[in-house]
């Protein structure tokens, strides 16, 4: 019998979900000065712990100050003051869910105007075209520099849990660090972090395996993979299911399949492979797939935006329903459902034919809507795109000069 969207679900940690619905992570852009959770932060995640979901999974928290996917993302390293993050820790417990950490590197997707490198498994630059000259100029780590970051993760999670956070969910999709290891159209080296799909997903494994070495068995580690980059030659859901496999028997809690990168944003739908995805539930039917042969519980984002939907992601042998836009426009959504309340009109409308434009759209309307809640405000039903779009440039602009003024005290 299938489980319901309200039903528990035991994690193999030993820990138990209280419901099956998830806020996935979106880059809410809202840290305050030093990079840290600040008051509107708090105000969100009370907001959705609240509105009922039994699992939060926050925005990116970046492991290095020198890559941040946005200025306005957050910061945690083995000596940040662990004070704020309490308090954010304990505002997202408010409604007895749990609440985990995404943690994460941008790799080669940090832009240019931040001045740093894009750090990368190789010098393989982003192509988004005519835009292509705002990311950062791609440098190849090192053996050193590799080892450098693992460590990083490891610290982050640790940190995590001693601020009260359930869980720490890695950051390895939409073509971040991890996911450019893991892609041969990123990953272009011949050492041992390269070549062969074992070798590709090295630094994953080295990741989860540092982890688990410094927190609780009870503490999460969840990993958020792409289905397929959905790119000709890139990451699929073969290799997908190959390192789901790989990864069991190492302590991993939850895996969240989702798919795409800033090339190709198929977590809003869009493909370059020519593939067309479902107009709701994008990557159902690779999660399904995986569920089949995965060791732990799996999850799946991207498109639900109905109750109808959620019930028919958990009947394909999915355990977890992730929810982003449609949380970010409705915060307390899975309350309303369990009333018998379904809601409409939880995706913002963008028109704009440059796909490029279209995607960063879509991420200005969406990051509106939180910064909306984080003021104690409630989210537009129908805000306008370019107005929004200006808003979110010059918002942008102000806190870049805020965070590189910052960099210059962290002695990197």
């Amino acid at each position: 019998m299938t489980a319901t969207i309200f039903a528990p679900l035991p994690l193999p940690n030993g820990t138990t979900l209280p419901n099956r619905l998830a806020k996935a992570a979106m880059e809410e852009h809202l840290a305050a000065p030093g990079q840290l959770p600040g008051e509107a932060i708090i105000r969100l995640y009370d907001a959705w712990a609240k509105g009922g979901v039994g699992l939060i999974i926050t925005g990116n928290v970046m492991v290095d100050p020198r890559a941040l996917t946005g200025p306005g993302a957050v910061v945690l390293q083995e000596a940040t003051d662990l004070t704020p993050f309490k308090h954010w820790a304990a505002a997202a417990k408010a409604g007895g869910g749990q609440i985990w950490m995404q943690i994460s590197h941008p790799g080669r997707q940090v832009w240019a105007a931040h001045g740093q490198p894009g750090w990368a498994p190789s010098e393989v630059a982003v192509d988004l075209g005519k835009h292509s000259k705002l990311m950062a100029r791609p440098k190849a780590l090192t053996g050193a520099e590799i080892s450098a970051i693992i460590q990083r993760f490891a610290n982050t999670a640790q940190q995590a849990e001693k601020a009260g956070f359930s869980g720490v969910q890695i950051h390895g999709a939409h073509g971040y660090l991890v996911s450019q290891f893991l892609s041969p159209l990123s990953n272009q080296r011949s050492d041992e972090w390269g070549g062969s799909l074992e070798n590709r997903a090295r630094l994953l494994l080295e990741i989860i395996r540092s982890i688990r070495k410094v927190v609780t068995p009870g503490f999460g580690v969840g990993v958020k993979l792409n289905s397929a980059d959905f790119q000709r030659g890139g990451f699929d859901a073969a290799d997908a299911e190959q390192v789901v496999r790989m990864m069991s028997g190492l302590g991993v809690d939850l895996v969240e399949l989702s798919g795409g990168n800033y090339e190709a944003p198929a977590m809003q739908g869009q493909t370059r492979d020519g593939r067309t995805l479902a107009r709701e539930a994008f990557f159902l039917e690779f999660a399904a797939r995986i569920a089949k042969v995965a060791t732990m519980p799996i999850m799946t984002t991207g498109g639900i935006r109905r109750i109808a939907i959620a019930e028919q992601v958990l009947a394909e042998g999915v355990a977890v329903v992730g929810m982003g836009t449609a949380l970010a426009m409705c915060p307390d959504l899975p309350r309303r459902w369990q009333n018998g309340q379904d809601v409409e009109h939880l995706q913002p409308v963008v028109t704009i034919k440059d796909k490029m434009l279209a995607a960063l759209a879509t991420m200005s309307m969406i990051r509106r809507q939180l910064q909306r809640i984080g003021n104690g405000k409630t989210p537009l039903a129908h805000p306008n795109v370019f107005f929004t779009i200006v808003r979110d440039r010059l918002r942008t602009q102000r806190l870049t000069k805020r965070y590189l003024r910052w960099l210059t005290t962290q002695g990197v």
